[in-house]
């Protein structure tokens, strides 16, 4: 059985995509190949990669990426995180599913109260992969993808 390609966007890709990314690659293991990628990337926000390694999830890899450069790539779902701006547009035959949820790194405050934002999003996150993995996983669902 092939592996399912999975792509999170996000304008950034520096926060949700990156914490999406690593999250399913840690929660799914070899079953899934998994990229993120934005329409103007930055960087990988520093409170992401800190939020990810104290929950043990391995963050080497993680770069951002630009989302014409997977283009001619295939995947079987691609997934939106974008809540108040708008999301890269993804030209391909995937099934779509957006997860809008607000962008940790736009929280204002001291290092403790951005460090809670991105601990929210990855909370968040992490309940919306395991609805997902449970939906792929379900018997309705197998052999479909």
């Amino acid at each position: 059985m092939s592996k399912l390609r999975v792509l999170f966007l996000c304008v950034h890709n520096s926060a949700r995509s990156q914490l999406a990314e690593a999250l399913l690659r840690h929660m799914a293991g070899d079953h899934f190949e998994v990229y993120s990628a934005g329409s103007e990337p930055t960087q990988v926000n520093p409170y992401a990669r800190r939020v990810l390694q104290a929950e043990g999830v391995d963050t080497r890899g993680l770069y951002s990426k630009n989302v014409a450069d997977l283009v001619d790539q295939p995947f079987d779902y691609v997934i939106t995180l974008c809540a108040e701006e708008v999301c890269p547009y993804w030209a391909g035959t995937a099934v779509r599913l957006h997860w809008g949820m607000p962008d940790p790194s736009a929280v204002q405050g001291d290092s403790t109260e951005k460090l809670e934002a991105f601990r929210q999003t990855s909370r968040l996150l992490k309940q919306q992969l395991a609805a997902f993995l449970e939906t792929i996983h379900s018997p309705a669902m197998r052999g479909k993808v």
